[in-house]
Protein backbone atom coordinates (compact mmCIF):
# COMPACT_ATOMS: atom_id res chain seq x y z
CA UNK A 1 0.00 0.00 0.00
CA UNK A 2 3.74 2.11 -0.66
CA UNK A 3 4.25 1.48 -4.11
CA UNK A 4 0.63 -1.30 -4.09
CA UNK A 5 -1.10 1.24 -5.88
CA UNK A 6 -5.16 -2.03 -9.70
CA UNK A 7 -1.89 -0.95 -10.70
CA UNK A 8 -2.12 2.34 -11.57
CA UNK A 9 -2.60 5.60 -10.34
CA UNK A 10 -4.56 8.43 -11.32
CA UNK A 11 -3.72 11.93 -10.83
CA UNK A 12 -5.74 11.81 -7.41
CA UNK A 13 -5.27 8.53 -7.00
CA UNK A 14 -2.20 8.54 -5.23
CA UNK A 15 -2.25 6.84 -2.00
CA UNK A 16 -2.00 3.44 -3.31
CA UNK A 17 -0.27 1.67 -5.75
CA UNK A 18 -2.83 -0.17 -6.75
CA UNK A 19 -5.79 1.19 -8.42
CA UNK A 20 -7.38 -0.87 -11.23
CA UNK A 21 -8.88 0.85 -14.31
CA UNK A 22 -12.48 0.45 -13.67
CA UNK A 23 -12.25 2.45 -10.32
CA UNK A 24 -9.83 5.65 -11.79
CA UNK A 25 -11.46 8.70 -12.20
CA UNK A 26 -12.62 9.85 -15.69
CA UNK A 27 -12.71 12.46 -16.76
CA UNK A 28 -15.97 14.37 -18.42
CA UNK A 29 -15.04 13.52 -22.05
CA UNK A 30 -14.29 9.65 -21.08
CA UNK A 31 -17.31 8.83 -18.85
CA UNK A 32 -17.77 5.54 -18.99
CA UNK A 33 -20.76 3.13 -19.43
CA UNK A 34 -20.30 2.51 -15.81
CA UNK A 35 -20.31 5.75 -14.83
CA UNK A 36 -24.27 5.84 -13.25
CA UNK A 37 -23.49 2.12 -11.36
CA UNK A 38 -20.12 3.90 -10.28
CA UNK A 39 -21.86 7.08 -9.23
CA UNK A 40 -24.96 5.33 -7.30
CA UNK A 41 -22.12 3.29 -5.07
CA UNK A 42 -20.76 6.70 -4.37
CA UNK A 43 -23.91 8.46 -3.27
CA UNK A 44 -24.89 5.57 -1.26
CA UNK A 45 -21.09 5.51 0.48
CA UNK A 46 -22.18 9.77 0.80
CA UNK A 47 -25.42 8.82 1.96
CA UNK A 48 -23.97 6.36 5.17
CA UNK A 49 -21.43 9.94 5.69
CA UNK A 50 -22.38 11.51 9.52
CA UNK A 51 -22.84 15.48 8.93
CA UNK A 52 -19.51 16.74 9.50
CA UNK A 53 -18.01 13.68 9.82
CA UNK A 54 -16.92 10.14 8.18
CA UNK A 55 -18.85 7.30 7.20
CA UNK A 56 -18.88 4.25 8.74
CA UNK A 57 -17.63 2.81 5.54
CA UNK A 58 -14.89 5.55 5.06
CA UNK A 59 -13.16 4.84 8.33
CA UNK A 60 -12.71 1.73 7.56
CA UNK A 61 -11.20 2.11 4.65
CA UNK A 62 -9.07 4.69 5.78
CA UNK A 63 -7.42 2.47 8.64
CA UNK A 64 -7.15 -0.37 5.91
CA UNK A 65 -5.75 1.71 2.88
CA UNK A 66 -3.48 3.31 6.08
CA UNK A 67 -2.38 -0.27 7.51
CA UNK A 68 -1.96 -2.08 3.93
CA UNK A 69 0.28 0.97 2.99
CA UNK A 70 2.70 0.68 6.39
CA UNK A 71 2.67 -2.97 6.22
CA UNK A 72 3.87 -3.74 3.01
CA UNK A 73 6.54 -0.78 3.54
CA UNK A 74 7.66 -2.34 6.95
CA UNK A 75 7.34 -6.07 6.20
CA UNK A 76 9.63 -5.75 2.05
CA UNK A 77 12.35 -3.86 4.89
CA UNK A 78 12.28 -6.76 7.14
CA UNK A 79 12.84 -9.23 4.22
CA UNK A 80 15.16 -7.16 2.66
CA UNK A 81 17.44 -5.51 5.34
CA UNK A 82 19.55 -8.34 4.71
CA UNK A 83 20.02 -8.14 0.80
CA UNK A 84 19.06 -11.30 0.27
CA UNK A 85 20.08 -12.70 -3.27
CA UNK A 86 16.18 -14.24 -4.73
CA UNK A 87 14.91 -12.77 -7.78
CA UNK A 88 12.97 -10.40 -7.54
CA UNK A 89 11.39 -11.73 -11.18
CA UNK A 90 10.15 -14.20 -8.87
CA UNK A 91 8.46 -12.10 -5.96
CA UNK A 92 6.74 -10.44 -8.88
CA UNK A 93 5.29 -13.97 -10.67
CA UNK A 94 4.48 -14.72 -7.74
CA UNK A 95 2.06 -12.41 -6.36
CA UNK A 96 0.50 -11.90 -10.09
CA UNK A 97 -0.26 -15.45 -10.20
CA UNK A 98 -1.79 -15.55 -6.47
CA UNK A 99 -3.98 -12.30 -7.66
CA UNK A 100 -5.09 -14.01 -10.49
CA UNK A 101 -5.54 -17.45 -9.01
CA UNK A 102 -7.74 -15.74 -6.45
CA UNK A 103 -9.58 -14.00 -9.06
CA UNK A 104 -10.57 -16.63 -11.12
CA UNK A 105 -11.74 -18.84 -7.73
CA UNK A 106 -14.02 -15.34 -7.06
CA UNK A 107 -15.10 -15.72 -10.59
CA UNK A 108 -15.92 -19.10 -11.29
CA UNK A 109 -16.99 -20.30 -7.29
CA UNK A 110 -18.42 -17.01 -5.66
CA UNK A 111 -19.75 -15.19 -9.28
CA UNK A 112 -20.23 -18.78 -10.18
CA UNK A 113 -19.81 -17.21 -13.93
CA UNK A 114 -18.53 -20.04 -16.54
CA UNK A 115 -14.77 -20.03 -17.49
CA UNK A 116 -16.27 -18.68 -21.54
CA UNK A 117 -16.85 -15.63 -19.62
CA UNK A 118 -13.61 -14.90 -19.16
CA UNK A 119 -12.10 -16.11 -22.67
CA UNK A 120 -15.55 -14.06 -24.04
CA UNK A 121 -14.12 -10.84 -21.75
CA UNK A 122 -10.73 -10.93 -23.04
CA UNK A 123 -12.47 -11.20 -27.25
CA UNK A 124 -14.74 -8.20 -26.32
CA UNK A 125 -11.77 -6.60 -24.65
CA UNK A 126 -8.89 -7.45 -26.66
CA UNK A 127 -7.21 -3.58 -27.98
CA UNK A 128 -8.01 -2.72 -24.50
CA UNK A 129 -5.87 -5.94 -23.05
CA UNK A 130 -3.30 -5.12 -25.46
CA UNK A 131 -2.98 -1.78 -24.07
CA UNK A 132 -2.90 -2.68 -20.68
CA UNK A 133 0.90 -4.11 -21.00
CA UNK A 134 2.32 -0.43 -20.60
CA UNK A 135 0.90 0.13 -17.47
CA UNK A 136 1.67 -3.84 -16.24
CA UNK A 137 5.14 -3.53 -17.42
CA UNK A 138 5.45 -0.14 -15.16
CA UNK A 139 3.34 -1.80 -12.53
CA UNK A 140 5.95 -4.70 -12.75
CA UNK A 141 9.47 -2.35 -12.91
CA UNK A 142 7.64 -0.56 -9.68
CA UNK A 143 7.57 -3.89 -7.57
CA UNK A 144 10.95 -4.77 -8.78
CA UNK A 145 12.27 -1.28 -7.79
CA UNK A 146 10.56 -1.21 -4.42
CA UNK A 147 12.64 -4.38 -3.50
CA UNK A 148 16.10 -2.99 -4.46
CA UNK A 149 14.87 0.63 -2.74
CA UNK A 150 14.16 -1.39 0.41
CA UNK A 151 17.16 -3.42 0.80
CA UNK A 152 19.18 -0.42 0.45
CA UNK A 153 17.30 2.55 2.17
CA UNK A 154 14.56 2.44 6.18
CA UNK A 155 10.66 2.24 5.57
CA UNK A 156 10.49 5.69 7.09
CA UNK A 157 13.10 7.52 4.01
CA UNK A 158 11.18 5.33 1.45
CA UNK A 159 8.02 5.71 2.45
CA UNK A 160 8.69 9.69 2.45
CA UNK A 161 10.44 9.99 -0.43
CA UNK A 162 8.30 7.81 -2.84
CA UNK A 163 5.81 10.47 -2.17
CA UNK A 164 7.49 12.44 -5.06
CA UNK A 165 5.20 10.60 -7.18
CA UNK A 166 2.54 13.58 -7.06
CA UNK A 167 5.65 15.45 -8.26
CA UNK A 168 5.79 13.72 -11.54
CA UNK A 169 2.40 12.86 -11.68
CA UNK A 170 2.14 16.42 -12.23
CA UNK A 171 4.73 17.15 -14.19
CA UNK A 172 3.44 14.31 -16.87
CA UNK A 173 0.29 15.76 -16.54
CA UNK A 174 1.01 19.40 -17.70
CA UNK A 175 3.42 18.31 -20.29
CA UNK A 176 1.05 15.34 -22.04
CA UNK A 177 -2.20 16.33 -20.71
CA UNK A 178 -2.10 20.02 -21.02
CA UNK A 179 -3.76 19.81 -17.13
CA UNK A 180 -3.15 23.27 -15.46
CA UNK A 181 -2.25 23.06 -11.49
CA UNK A 182 -3.99 25.15 -9.26
CA UNK A 183 -1.70 27.84 -7.22
CA UNK A 184 -2.96 25.24 -4.24
CA UNK A 185 -1.44 22.19 -5.71
CA UNK A 186 1.90 23.91 -6.71
CA UNK A 187 2.06 25.13 -3.10
CA UNK A 188 1.93 21.24 -2.48
CA UNK A 189 4.74 20.43 -4.52
CA UNK A 190 6.77 22.94 -3.43
CA UNK A 191 5.86 21.68 0.33
CA UNK A 192 6.72 18.27 -0.99
CA UNK A 193 10.08 19.06 -2.26
CA UNK A 194 11.26 20.65 0.72
CA UNK A 195 9.83 18.03 2.91
CA UNK A 196 11.66 14.85 1.23
CA UNK A 197 14.88 17.32 1.08
CA UNK A 198 14.69 17.58 4.71
CA UNK A 199 14.05 13.89 5.29
CA UNK A 200 17.19 13.13 3.48
CA UNK A 201 19.65 14.76 5.34
CA UNK A 202 22.34 13.05 7.31
CA UNK A 203 24.04 14.42 9.93
CA UNK A 204 25.62 10.87 10.95
CA UNK A 205 28.79 9.95 9.20
CA UNK A 206 28.22 7.20 6.69
CA UNK A 207 30.72 4.83 5.77
CA UNK A 208 31.22 4.73 1.75
CA UNK A 209 29.32 1.59 1.33
CA UNK A 210 26.47 2.96 2.94
CA UNK A 211 26.54 5.90 1.24
CA UNK A 212 26.07 3.87 -1.91
CA UNK A 213 23.52 1.78 -0.73
CA UNK A 214 21.70 5.02 -0.10
CA UNK A 215 21.92 6.12 -3.02
CA UNK A 216 20.97 3.01 -4.72
CA UNK A 217 18.28 2.88 -2.96
CA UNK A 218 16.99 6.79 -3.98
CA UNK A 219 17.88 6.04 -7.38
CA UNK A 220 14.95 2.96 -7.24
CA UNK A 221 12.50 5.25 -5.01
CA UNK A 222 12.89 8.13 -7.70
CA UNK A 223 12.17 5.00 -10.13
CA UNK A 224 9.39 4.08 -8.81
CA UNK A 225 7.85 7.66 -8.87
CA UNK A 226 8.83 8.11 -12.87
CA UNK A 227 7.68 5.05 -13.54
CA UNK A 228 4.11 5.84 -11.44
CA UNK A 229 3.52 9.35 -12.28
CA UNK A 230 4.16 7.77 -16.20
CA UNK A 231 1.73 5.21 -15.47
CA UNK A 232 -0.67 6.95 -14.23
CA UNK A 233 -1.03 9.97 -17.31
CA UNK A 234 -0.65 6.94 -19.77
CA UNK A 235 -3.79 5.43 -18.39
CA UNK A 236 -5.43 9.27 -18.24
CA UNK A 237 -4.80 9.70 -22.17
CA UNK A 238 -4.93 6.16 -23.81
CA UNK A 239 -7.09 3.28 -21.69
CA UNK A 240 -9.73 5.68 -20.19
CA UNK A 241 -10.52 6.89 -23.34
CA UNK A 242 -10.56 3.35 -25.01
CA UNK A 243 -12.47 1.94 -22.18
CA UNK A 244 -15.23 3.94 -22.61
CA UNK A 245 -15.98 2.84 -25.83
CA UNK A 246 -15.40 -0.50 -24.92
CA UNK A 247 -18.20 -3.37 -25.15
CA UNK A 248 -17.33 -4.79 -21.84
CA UNK A 249 -17.84 -1.21 -19.93
CA UNK A 250 -20.34 -2.05 -16.62
CA UNK A 251 -20.86 -5.07 -17.90
CA UNK A 252 -18.57 -6.91 -15.78
CA UNK A 253 -17.00 -7.47 -12.19
CA UNK A 254 -13.70 -5.93 -11.02
CA UNK A 255 -12.34 -9.71 -10.83
CA UNK A 256 -12.49 -9.56 -14.66
CA UNK A 257 -10.22 -6.58 -14.64
CA UNK A 258 -7.88 -8.40 -12.56
CA UNK A 259 -7.53 -11.18 -14.29
CA UNK A 260 -6.86 -9.20 -17.15
CA UNK A 261 -3.92 -7.12 -15.56
CA UNK A 262 -2.54 -9.82 -14.12
CA UNK A 263 -2.25 -11.59 -17.45
CA UNK A 264 -0.75 -8.96 -18.77
CA UNK A 265 1.74 -8.60 -15.90
CA UNK A 266 2.47 -12.23 -16.49
CA UNK A 267 3.22 -11.94 -19.61
CA UNK A 268 5.71 -8.95 -19.35
CA UNK A 269 7.69 -9.50 -16.82
CA UNK A 270 7.95 -13.54 -18.40
CA UNK A 271 9.84 -11.91 -20.94
CA UNK A 272 11.99 -9.87 -18.61
CA UNK A 273 12.77 -12.72 -16.52
CA UNK A 274 13.55 -14.88 -19.74
CA UNK A 275 15.47 -12.03 -21.14
CA UNK A 276 17.38 -10.93 -17.51
CA UNK A 277 17.56 -13.99 -15.31
CA UNK A 278 17.76 -16.88 -17.98
CA UNK A 279 20.79 -17.97 -16.66
CA UNK A 280 20.12 -18.22 -13.05
CA UNK A 281 16.48 -19.80 -13.20
CA UNK A 282 18.24 -22.31 -15.85
CA UNK A 283 20.88 -23.23 -13.48
CA UNK A 284 19.32 -23.34 -10.05
CA UNK A 285 14.98 -22.33 -10.23
CA UNK A 286 12.89 -19.46 -10.83
CA UNK A 287 12.51 -19.65 -7.02
CA UNK A 288 16.34 -19.75 -6.45
CA UNK A 289 16.87 -18.49 -2.22
CA UNK A 290 13.10 -17.91 -1.71
CA UNK A 291 12.64 -17.83 2.29
CA UNK A 292 9.58 -17.60 3.87
CA UNK A 293 10.22 -13.60 4.47
CA UNK A 294 9.82 -13.94 0.99
CA UNK A 295 6.44 -15.54 -0.08
CA UNK A 296 5.10 -13.22 2.89
CA UNK A 297 5.72 -10.18 0.34
CA UNK A 298 4.57 -11.60 -2.01
CA UNK A 299 1.10 -12.52 -0.46
CA UNK A 300 1.19 -9.04 1.27
CA UNK A 301 1.31 -7.67 -2.08
CA UNK A 302 -1.00 -10.07 -3.81
CA UNK A 303 -4.10 -10.25 -1.56
CA UNK A 304 -3.41 -6.67 0.23
CA UNK A 305 -3.45 -5.26 -3.13
CA UNK A 306 -6.81 -7.18 -3.97
CA UNK A 307 -8.29 -6.32 -1.15
CA UNK A 308 -7.33 -2.66 -1.77
CA UNK A 309 -8.79 -2.50 -5.85
CA UNK A 310 -12.15 -3.44 -4.26
CA UNK A 311 -12.88 -0.81 -1.45
CA UNK A 312 -10.91 2.36 -3.38
CA UNK A 313 -14.70 2.56 -4.62
CA UNK A 314 -15.66 3.88 -1.18
CA UNK A 315 -12.49 6.38 -0.80
CA UNK A 316 -12.38 9.55 -2.90
CA UNK A 317 -9.19 11.88 -2.84
CA UNK A 318 -9.33 13.44 0.27
CA UNK A 319 -10.02 9.78 2.13
CA UNK A 320 -6.78 8.53 0.29
CA UNK A 321 -4.90 11.49 0.88
CA UNK A 322 -5.23 11.17 4.65
CA UNK A 323 -4.57 7.13 4.06
CA UNK A 324 -1.32 8.56 2.71
CA UNK A 325 -0.56 11.06 5.27
CA UNK A 326 -1.16 8.04 8.28
CA UNK A 327 1.15 5.74 6.68
CA UNK A 328 3.25 7.86 6.35
CA UNK A 329 3.47 8.83 9.95
CA UNK A 330 2.65 4.97 11.00
CA UNK A 331 5.65 3.74 8.81
CA UNK A 332 8.32 5.87 10.38
CA UNK A 333 7.06 5.74 13.66
CA UNK A 334 7.18 1.62 13.78
CA UNK A 335 10.39 2.12 11.96
CA UNK A 336 11.44 3.82 14.93
CA UNK A 337 10.51 1.28 17.57
CA UNK A 338 10.85 -1.89 15.01
CA UNK A 339 14.08 -1.72 13.66
CA UNK A 340 16.01 1.29 15.58
CA UNK A 341 15.42 3.13 12.89
CA UNK A 342 17.17 7.06 14.04
CA UNK A 343 15.09 9.62 12.96
CA UNK A 344 16.27 13.10 14.26
CA UNK A 345 13.92 16.26 14.40
CA UNK A 346 14.49 17.53 11.02
CA UNK A 347 13.04 14.51 9.56
CA UNK A 348 10.11 14.77 11.63
CA UNK A 349 9.89 18.55 10.09
CA UNK A 350 10.39 17.23 6.72
CA UNK A 351 7.39 14.59 7.15
CA UNK A 352 4.88 16.99 8.64
CA UNK A 353 5.79 19.21 4.99
CA UNK A 354 4.97 16.15 3.50
CA UNK A 355 1.92 15.23 5.03
CA UNK A 356 0.75 18.72 4.58
CA UNK A 357 1.46 18.60 1.28
CA UNK A 358 -0.49 15.27 0.31
CA UNK A 359 -3.06 16.51 2.27
CA UNK A 360 -3.03 19.96 0.03
CA UNK A 361 -2.59 17.78 -3.01
CA UNK A 362 -5.72 15.44 -2.75
CA UNK A 363 -7.55 18.63 -1.25
CA UNK A 364 -11.98 19.09 -1.47
CA UNK A 365 -11.96 22.00 -3.86
CA UNK A 366 -9.06 21.10 -6.28
CA UNK A 367 -11.19 20.20 -9.25
CA UNK A 368 -13.51 23.36 -9.35
CA UNK A 369 -11.53 26.08 -11.39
Amino acid sequence: MSLQRSKWQTLHSMSSDHVDLETAPTSDATTSRGGDKDQGKQSMASKEKKAGGISAMGLKVLILLAVQNSSKNLLMRFVMKEKPKFLTSAAVIGSECTKLTLSLIYILFWERKPISSIIQYFRNDMKNTMLVAVPASAYNLQTSLEYIALANLDAAMFSVLVQSKLLFTASFAALVLGKKLKYIQVISLVLLTVGVMLCNMKFDAQSEDEKKDSFKGICATLGIAVSSGFASVYTEKVIKAHRANSPVSGSYSLAYTQVQLAAMSLLTIGVYAMIHDFQTIVQYGLFYQFNFGAFLTVLNSAIGGLIVAGVLKYADSILKGYATAISVIMTGMLSMFLFGTELHTVYFMGIINVVIAVLLYNGKDLEKS
